[in-house]
């Protein structure tokens, strides 16, 4: 069985996310903690809160022991694009894009 977590609309740049992910994929619940406590992203804490409640909800679905479960997918997508402009030279505007993610945990034995 599976326990999955996710979190939608997180305001960090999806490509900045998949970095931290990315270190994660394959690896055992407690080594993957350990990598996320270490690292200096911005998006470690987020990311290693949302292994935490993936492991929750497998505890809570009884789905297997805490100790053997892996993170067996983990995959960020693009959420919502907020479109914000920032005022230039000689009347003119620039547009900002400020980019949001959608990042999803899957955890199995």
């Amino acid at each position: 069985m599976e326990a999955r977590a996710l979190v939608k609309n997180l305001r960090i740049a999806p490509r900045k996310v998949r970095l931290v992910v990315d270190a994660i994929r394959g690896k055992d619940v407690e080594e993957a903690l350990n990598i996320l406590r270490n690292l200096p992203q911005h998006s470690a804490p987020v990311v290693e809160k949302l292994v935490r409640s993936a492991m929750a909800n497998a505890e809570q679905k009884e789905v297997a022991d805490i100790e053997r479960l892996r993170v067996k997918t983990a995959f960020v997508n693009e959420g919502p694009t907020l479109s914000r402009f920032i005022p230039r030279a000689m009347g003119r505007a620039t547009p900002i894009k400020k980019r949001t993610s959608h990042v999803t945990i899957v955890l199995s034995d």
